[in-house]
Parts: C-alpha cells; sequence; structure tokens
C-alpha cells in the first residue's frame, strides 16, 4: 500500500479548474463530495482556493481579511485520467480546465511553488545558509552572493550581496538564484 501511495503523489499534477463567479466555494464542496462518493480519493488528492491576507481599514479600524487570490478558479491536485476528468468537468459550477478541453495542462512545479500550494521547504532543498549563490535575474543580475536565510512561507531567500565595497542583504525570489 505503501509503495502505490508514493507512485500515486508522484503521478498526480496540480490543474488549475475554471468556474463560475462566486462558485469557487460550492464547486470545491461539491467536488470533495463527489471524490468521498466514489472512493476517489487515490486519484483526486487535493481541491484548493489560493487566498492572500490583505488590511482593509474602515473608520480608522484595520483588520487582516483573506481573499480569493485568483477569483473564478480552483486548483485541484489529481492524477489525469478519463474517469477524474470526468468527475471534474461535471461538478457543478465548473465550466472546464485551464489549457486544453480534451488534454488539460498541469502546472510547472514553479507555478505550484509561486501560487504557494506546497511546501516551500522543497524548493531550497538544495541550499544552505551560508552557500555562495549567483543572482540570474532582476536587478542584481550577475551578482553573486552568500544565502544569510530564507523566508519559506514567501518563498524569498535573504542573500548578502557585496556592492560598492559593503555587504548588503537583499530579499529574491527562490527562482532568482541559482548556485555558484
Amino acid at each position: 500500500m505503501g509503495e502505490q501511495e508514493l507512485n500515486t503523489n508522484e503521478a498526480s499534477k496540480w490543474y488549475v479548474i475554471h468556474t463560475y463567479s462566486g462558485y469557487e466555494k460550492k464547486v470545491k464542496d461539491n467536488m470533495e463530495a463527489m471524490v468521498a462518493n466514489r472512493g476517489m480519493e487515490d486519484q483526486i488528492l487535493d481541491i484548493r482556493i489560493p487566498m492572500e491576507e490583505y488590511v482593509d481599514s474602515k473608520e480608522g479600524v484595520s483588520k487582516v481579511k483573506e481573499r480569493k487570490m485568483f477569483p473564478s478558479y480552483v486548483l485541484v491536485n489529481m492524477i489525469m485520467n478519463d474517469e477524474t476528468w470526468y468527475l471534474v468537468r461535471n461538478t457543478r459550477g465548473v465550466t472546464g480546465f485551464v489549457g486544453p478541453a480534451s488534454k488539460p495542462v498541469p502546472l510547472t512545479d514553479e507555478e505550484v511553488l509561486l501560487l504557494g500550494v506546497t511546501d516551500n521547504k522543497e524548493l531550497f532543498g538544495n541550499y544552505e545558509e551560508g552557500e555562495t549563490v549567483k543572482v540570474i535575474n532582476g536587478p542584481f543580475e550577475n551578482m553573486v552572493g552568500v544565502i544569510e536565510s530564507f523566508n519559506y512561507d514567501k518563498a524569498k531567500v535573504k542573500v548578502s550581496i557585496s556592492m560598492f565595497g559593503r555587504d548588503t542583504s537583499v530579499e529574491l525570489d527562490f527562482n532568482q538564484i541559482i548556485k555558484e
């Protein structure tokens, strides 16, 4: 059983599903119920609505609230086959997969990490604090620095770069660095 679970997780990919506006939660709930009823938990592993926090200020009072990062979209981690495709496509409120209808395109690993639906610790698994890295894009492109720390929640890395004779800490996205 454990071996099959490993294979199942490796075979699953994240897909983006388009929904009617305001139906994201209903789609998620309906899909979860259909998956449970049909015993397909090993094929449709996770359903998420990416959310972000923001500060709402009214009459001088600030409150932290949540909103959908991508209104009308739901993310599904699944093994794509005829049965799972049919279940998703026939969930009430779903207008279709993002990508060609006959063969939906899964998100790349980089896109999944940017959306924050996986553990970002995996992302920096090959890097260590004190390691020398090169910046490959952005304003510090081609500069070399040393990793100071990681911010796993935001998929960011703090790198000390020598500029004008002094070390300066800069925060970079995970996709802006490579090993030197």
